[in-house]
């Protein structure tokens, strides 16, 4: 009899010890998981960001004249590249948010230069962009639903106990501005 109370002793340590460490394991994992999925993000928003200064050049030529349009694109790129150096991820999205706009912009723009869309430089810096827009949406998938599993695992019971006590709280989602939702307009 007297064993079984030491079992039942040492089997309740072990379950008062075990389970905070593997909630605490367990964020950490998936903290690292959000780092890294993040870190993909900001590799495929730097490569847009290096892509746009020769974008720009390429249609400058054709489009001397809207000098409107290449400053909030200089601007946007701006904001990116200055919330990337600091590495606040809420400012990054709303940057990239921005950048996309002004990108979207700038190429409803040159649709309007038809000898322009003939260059075969601006052809396949286009083809550049649209693969680097590719690949920053999965990039993007893949951190929300890596944020998506890390933000249900510290809400639901008992790890929202364990993320108080380890002071853990919820990732941002990458989401798309609400100006970038609605349907662009199409004009032939």
């Amino acid at each position: 009899m007297r064993w079984l109370k030491w079992l039942i002793l040492i089997v309740v340590v072990i379950v008062i010890v075990a389970i905070p460490v593997r909630y605490y394991n367990l964020f950490v994992t998936y903290e690292q998981k959000v780092r890294n999925a993040w870190a993909e993000v900001e590799n495929q928003l730097k490569r847009r960001n290096d892509l746009i200064p020769n974008l720009v050049n390429s249609v400058k030529g054709y489009m001397g004249h809207e000098r409107e349009i290449f400053e909030h694109v200089a601007d946007a790129r701006a904001k990116l590249a200055g919330a990337m150096k600091v590495g606040d991820r809420k400012k990054i999205i709303e940057s990239a948010g921005e950048l996309g706009m002004a990108l979207g912009r700038l190429l409803a723009i040159a649709e309007r230069y038809p000898e322009l869309k003939a260059n075969q430089t601006f052809i396949r810096l286009m083809d550049e962009l649209a693969g680097t827009e590719n690949r920053i949406a999965v990039a993007r998938k893949r951190y929300n639903d890596t944020v998506r599993e890390y933000n249900t695992i510290i809400k639901r019971f008992p790890g929202n106990i364990f993320a108080r006590l380890y002071n853990k709280s919820e990732e941002p989602y990458f989401t798309i501005p609400e100006e970038e939702k609605a349907t662009p307009k199409v004009e032939f």
